[in-house]
């Protein structure tokens, strides 16, 4: 297979483009490029999340796993301006874009970051996520066990997935991994599922 938006170092030539992010209470203009998730609008799945989601904690650190250009982690930094927004991606030419992303938007409590980067922190009060379904399902299973397991007790992870894409079979799998799992939205086949830490079984 070519080269996908979850490529380090992607190899699509630049296109850039906009996208605008419309919602009651956040307007932003985000610079987009090819080499990355939906670079020509905001994906139906994302905006359902930003669209059903409880407000983000006032403080503490948020996580977007995932974050390719921004949308969901400018969003987050925008409802919680005392928050620290740790927008995650292993695709550099997207975390450039969210980093400028942030700075058109007067958004100084992003950073944005690779996986390995130093001084991420070891817990989190709340994590958004389009997860980046096509690495395959093992490799995600392994992506959000990995990060899941970071949400401080009781602090929820909120995930967006089409039912074709597996959507369904992940809210058994969470479940069985021990996750507190519901559907809090659907609309147009994506589920927004919140997962929370299970009592110890």
């Amino acid at each position: 297979m070519g080269q996908h938006y979850f490529s380090q170092h992607p190899a699509a030539a630049h296109r850039p483009g906009a996208v605008h992010v419309v919602l009651p209470d956040v307007h932003l203009e985000l610079e987009t490029d090819a080499g990355m998730f939906s670079p020509g609008r905001l994906d139906a799945g994302s905006r359902l999340l930003l669209e059903t989601v409880p407000p983000p904690p006032a403080s503490g650190d948020l996580l977007d796993l995932g974050t390719g250009y921004g949308p969901l982690a400018l969003v987050m930094a925008a409802r919680s301006p005392g928050g620290v927004v740790w927008a995650v991606d292993v695709n550099e030419r997207a975390l450039e874009l969210c980093a400028r992303n942030a700075e058109r938007g007067g958004l100084a409590n992003v950073r944005c970051v690779t996986p390995g980067t130093a001084g991420l922190p070891g817990q989190f009060s709340l994590l958004w996520s389009n997860p980046p379904i096509r690495i395959g399902k093992q490799a995600l299973h392994d992506l959000l066990g990995t990060w899941l397991a970071r949400l401080a007790p009781g602090a929820p992870g909120y995930l967006v997935v089409h039912r074709h894409l597996g959507a369904d079979s992940l809210h058994r799998w969470l479940t069985e991994a021990g996750w507190d799992t519901t559907r809090i939205a659907a609309r147009g086949g994506y589920r927004v599922l919140r997962a929370v830490r299970g009592e110890a079984r």
